[in-house]
């Protein structure tokens, strides 16, 4: 039996940038906080008519960050003006050498709800008035590409990973990183999240009528709404020992985190507050404080009539009523607007801000309370008390549940037991690919060598072949997109395949994690071809919550019935293989018992038009990738859990790596020594030799630029001893859900025989970041 150990290492937060309507420094972000200065005005770079508003926590002067990133044809994305702003403030604050922590050691970590969305809607807007749009904005548009633009602009190159849990993208962001460190995966992290006004956000709340004519005032009886809002709030954290030897500044302890899943709704959050109560309770646990010892709250406070007695019916749960009612509890919204997937940044800066100081911010526009909401807001005015614990909460779309805990660096620390990590096996896996809708066509057409494209314009393109109605009932497939029904069968699949009956006892237990490249961009393109033609009255409610990254797993949690951890990672073609060791790391860290790890992304005809114009796509010449859309699901379940229920897996996840070239968006070292770190660190954890492992199954799909940097590596740390699989030349490059298909195909081939020994499988974007995930037997 596995004994309980003290947790081992404590991450500080050593520096701040933020960037908002109150300023473009975290300094003048907090003075407007703190003293409750409203900074929500009229919007003057937008078009405002049509809307049931006309402000918006508006950043008047954008800032120009002194590092440059990719700008085509001149454009500047406010979403990357001000993430590198807010992290070279950040940076700058914490004062640490690259010399004394490496480069390799540096992660980053960005949460963001639209990432380049401003980039891709310029695209799109050229291409809808017949213009040639330069092919290069398409880079900007991944939420990945924020965080390779970080990490090319200071040369990191540890893991470098992005989050888009829409709402709760930067609270998420933040929890990631510390865990990274917590975890040995990096020894600092530059975190947080970033995003950009646009009237597609403008239209899309307009459509759903939560946008107040006045600014916010949330838990107020005559509260109208929501007021929406810009900017970034970047955070770096660092190992305490580090902290302490180098000096650097320890402002606050990012304590634990938890993420949870309501399953109850596309937008409107549980009316009772379960799944965010379930958030708060679980970042307790991960930080070893008690509800006794919360002092203050940041809430999420958005001012809508169904999210703030919601959240104060979870805050009551969460906390326990005697514990909500002492608390202070304050709404950074309702100065600055909600800053969407960077809201959680600036109000986990907000949460540090209020330890240092040792004082709770207001909740600005406070009136008369609604009845409903009846805890302490510190309404208007601040106010000064002992704060040694703090927690600061973010709920999203599709039900999607983050709460941190920080914690004064100076208060007294109880040694907490932990459980020790648990070892992962996969129990279940569920595919639809250009094969079928399972994994035995998928493994059957692999082994056979079979080509499953078609040539379309020249192009060669894998399509799933799926009726949606074979799966789903027609109330189920409502308002789903091909994403999202993609998602949902491969998860119930594997679900079925591990022999998971989900119900009462155990959805508290279970959680999914969706790795998507591209993401939503069906609907995205439904709801924005309208707008751009029509203007904000042809904005459609039913599409809009379908836009956002984390959409598709909401849809799972919701039809699967599942609400444990839940959470969107978005690293480009790397996407999958991302999902696969966050779901390693939570169910090793028992945070869930089984995490559905998913990979899925969908073609569509812009999408295939925005790989074309980047020259990436295959034409029958033997240049280029062959473009694919899949569905694949993992069952990623604790050891213990697995073998409680007799249930023999397909294998084990043994360990994995992550590594960046560190050259900025669109870019990765000609000589593959991101790749090679990535393959060697996820050897070293899982206490292999190179000549332990029997095949490499490679990123590579048959773009050379990025093919020949991979076989280089491999060479290098394999020599001739381990067999090279290239299975995506054949069967497309499905995108981000690429690591998820090679991977699946890796634990068939144990399940099978096919293969004894232990396998790497390796996964890059197309901006240099690499994850090698080392895979064995399930007879060891």
């Amino acid at each position: 039996m596995a004994t309980e150990t003290s947790h081992p290492v404590r991450v500080m937060v050593a520096g701040l940038g933020a960037v908002t309507s109150q300023g473009a420094t975290q300094a003048s972000f907090w003075d407007g906080v703190k003293n409750g200065r409203v900074a929500i005005r009229p919007v003057n770079h937008l078009p405002m008519d049509g809307y049931r508003t006309r402000i918006a926590g508006e950043v008047a002067e954008v800032p120009t960050p002194k590092h440059d990133y990719l700008r085509p044809g001149g454009f500047s994305d406010r979403a990357y003006d001000f993430a590198l702003t807010a992290a070279e403030e950040a940076f700058d604050a914490a004062g640490i050498d690259f010399d004394a922590v490496a480069p390799e050691r540096w992660g980053v970590v960005v949460g963001t709800c639209n990432a380049g969305l401003l980039s891709g809607a310029h695209w799109f807007r050229q291409r809808m008035n017949n213009r040639e749009p330069d092919p290069r904005l398409v880079l900007l548009v991944p939420p990945q590409a924020i965080a390779e633009a970080i990490a090319g602009a200071y040369g990191l190159r540890g893991p470098v990973l992005s989050v888009d849990t829409a709402c709760a993208a930067g609270a998420n962001a933040i929890g990631y990183g510390a865990e990274l460190i917590r975890r040995g995966q990096a020894d600092a992290v530059v975190t947080g999240g970033t995003d950009g006004l646009s009237d597609v956000l403008l239209a899309g709340f307009n459509s759903l009528e939560s946008l107040s004519p006045e600014p916010a005032a949330p838990y107020s009886k005559d509260r109208q709404g929501l007021s929406l809002g810009e900017g970034s709030g970047m955070l770096v954290l660092v190992r305490d020992d580090i902290a302490e030897r180098l000096g650097a500044p320890m402002l606050a302890e990012v304590a634990g985190y938890s993420l949870s899943a309501d399953g109850y709704h596309a937008t409107a959050p549980h009316p009772e507050g379960f799944g965010a109560a379930r958030a708060i309770q679980g970042a307790l646990r991960a930080a070893g404080v008690s509800t006794a010892d919360v002092d203050y709250v940041n809430s999420h406070g958005t001012g809508t009539s169904k999210n703030d007695p919601a959240e104060t019916r979870a805050t009551k749960v969460g906390l326990g009523e005697e514990d909500a009612r002492r608390v202070a509890v304050s709404s950074t919204k309702s100065m600055v607007g909600h800053l969407l997937g960077a809201a959680g940044a600036v109000e986990g800066i907000v949460t540090v801000r209020a330890i240092e100081e040792q004082l709770a911010p207001p909740t600005a526009n406070f009136t008369e309370a609604d009845p409903d909401c009846d805890l302490d807001y510190v309404p208007n005015v601040n106010r000064a008390m002992t704060i040694d614990v703090a927690v600061s909460n973010n709920f999203a779309f599709g039900g999607a549940n983050c709460s941190v805990v920080f914690r004064a660096p100076g208060a007294a620390v109880a040694a907490h037991a932990v459980p020790p990590p648990d070892r992962v096996v996969v129990t279940g896996i569920g595919a639809l690919t250009a094969a079928g809708t399972t994994l035995e066509a998928l493994y059957e057409a692999a082994a056979g060598g079979r080509d499953l494209t078609v040539s379309e314009d020249g192009v060669p393109l894998g399509r799933v072949d799926v009726r949606p109605g074979d799966f789903l009932t027609p109330r189920e497939r409502k308002r789903v997109d091909r994403l999202g029904v993609f998602s949902i069968i491969a998860a119930r699949s594997a679900l079925t395949d591990a022999g998971i009956e989900i119900e009462e006892g155990n959805r508290e237990r279970v959680g999914v994690i969706l790795g998507t490249g591209v993401g939503p961009m069906e609907s995205m393109e439904d709801f924005s071809a309208p707008l751009f033609a029509e203007g904000p009255r042809a904005a459609n409610p039913a599409i809009f919550p379908n836009t956002v990254y984390n959409a598709a797993a909401g849809q799972v949690a919701i039809k699967v019935g599942v609400v444990g951890p839940t959470t969107t990672v978005t690293a480009g073609h790397a996407a999958g293989s991302s999902s696969l060791v966050c779901a390693y790391d939570l169910a090793a860290a028992d945070h869930a018992d089984v995490l559905i790890a998913l990979g899925a992304d969908a073609l569509t005809d812009t999408v295939i038009a925005a790989y074309r114009g980047l020259g990436v796509l295959g034409d029958g010449s033997g240049k280029g990738f062959p473009l694919a859309e899949a569905g694949v699901a993992l069952v990623c379940e604790r050891h213990g859990a697995a073998a409680a229920r007799g249930h023999i897996p397909y294998g084990e996840i043994l360990g994995y790596g992550i590594a960046s070239d560190g050259l900025g968006i669109g870019r990765w070292d000609p000589e593959g020594n991101g790749m090679e770190r990535a393959m060697r660190l996820a050897l070293e954890q899982a206490g292999l030799e190179a000549d332990r492992i029997e095949a490499v199954y490679a990123s590579a799909a048959g773009l050379a630029e990025a093919d020949e940097p991979e076989a280089g590596a491999i060479r290098r740390v394999f020599g001739d001893g381990a067999e090279v699989v290239e299975v995506k030349r054949r069967l497309g490059e499905p995108m981000g859900a690429g690591g998820s298909l090679c991977a699946a195909l890796a634990l068939e081939a144990f399940r099978r025989g096919d293969r004894v020994n232990p396998v790497v499988v390796n996964s890059s974007s197309l901006g240099g970041t690499h994850f090698a995930v080392v895979l064995g037997s399930a007879g060891g």
